[in-house]
């Protein structure tokens, strides 16, 4: 049975890095947290796995729902059904190099999925009060007009799931002030965990330098090395999306460190924490560059330090580490099972 007074959360998409790690945070403070999935053939909840085990009354803490935010009618329906307190839209296909070769799917999950989850807010808002967290992109700013980049800083998408983040983000506003719907933007830079997806760039090279050091893997194929990001620590950014949906009047908040630096100085922080050289592994490859690119991005946290009091805690340095270390430790366990595998091949 659901306890009294206990606030309720609902988080799209948090079998993602973000997800899982705000969905630890909200369960901490409290919160019944439901969680929406898409459908597979395979289960796709491993970031959440250590929850449940954690949990001594999982069914009334942390409770999934099949779903999608293209599905309009589906999530009005869960909202109105759920009736939360706070909903945290994260939700996406958020590969930016992907979303040139998938962009309408692209623009349907970000844009119209955001649409979906507004108006489902707005329909919840007549019976009760609501709060929404929108998760907005730095990429947003694009080729950006201002150095560093702040919440009055114009747009300039290069990609299609930057242009979708970019309607996401003015309807959120829309719906605040046309329909005075508490929705708040948060404007993330990039960060990053040992939880954040393969496919990106960051675990993309800590993945593959571990099990180069592991004897697993001969080289690492990337594009642009040049292009400047502001990276941070994921646990540490959705600690602000809660703040945010804390404060006591709603606005849109740039989460940053106000430091960048290029793919290549990560690789450097990388390999030579493995004792490594870089440049002996890395080779570039064509396809992996973006039609369009984003050179530099940097953002401004002033406003977030001064009305939320949040600022990053985790140096960039620190950063590659914690995931180097992580990594690490997978392709040694990665190493003794194939070891193990081929000694019971030998056996037979």
């Amino acid at each position: 049975m659901p306890v009294p007074d206990r606030r309720v959360a609902l988080v799209t998409g948090i079998t993602g890095q973000d997800g899982s790690y705000l969905a630890e945070l909200l369960l901490e403070k409290g919160h019944e947290v439901h969680g929406i999935i898409r459908r597979a053939s395979t289960f796709n909840t491993g970031r959440l796995e250590h929850l449940y085990q954690d949990l001594h009354e999982p069914n009334t803490s942390l409770i999934l729902h099949y779903g999608d935010v293209t599905d309009g009618q589906q999530i009005t329906n869960l909202v109105l059904d759920v009736a939360p307190d706070e909903i945290y839209n994260l939700a996406a296909q958020s590969h930016v190099r992907v979303s040139f070769d998938e962009p309408m799917y692209t623009l349907d999950a970000v844009a119209k999925g955001t649409l979906a989850v507004l108006e489902a807010a707005r329909q919840l808002s007549k019976r009760k009060a609501v709060r929404v967290y929108q998760a907005s992109s730095s990429e947003m700013f694009g080729d950006v007009r201002e150095v560093p980049q702040t919440e009055a800083t114009p747009f300039y998408p290069r990609s299609p799931y930057a242009c979708a983040k970019v309607y996401a983000f003015h309807q959120t506003v829309n719906y605040r002030e046309a329909y005075d719907l508490f929705a708040c933007n948060g404007i993330l830079f990039n960060h990053e965990s040992p939880r954040r997806g393969e496919t990106f760039v960051t675990r993309k090279i800590t993945r593959a330098a571990t099990r180069i050091k592991e004897g697993l893997q001969e080289k690492l194929y990337l594009g642009n090395l040049d292009a400047k990001r502001d990276w941070g620590y994921a646990k540490e950014y959705v600690e602000a999306m809660w703040l945010m949906l804390q404060s006591d009047e709603p606005s849109d908040y740039v989460i940053a460190t106000n430091e960048t630096h290029t793919i290549r100085e990560f690789l450097e922080a990388t390999f030579s924490y493995l004792d490594l050289n870089w440049q002996d592994y890395v080779e570039i490859d064509p396809r992996y560059l973006r039609p369009t690119e984003v050179d530099l991005l940097i953002g401004d946290y002033s406003k977030a330090k001064d009305l939320l009091g949040w600022e990053p805690k985790t140096t960039f340095a620190d950063l590659a580490q914690l995931m180097v270390e992580a990594d690490w430790e997978l392709a040694r366990e990665e190493r003794f099972s194939k070891a193990y595998s081929q000694r019971t091949v030998e056996k037979t």
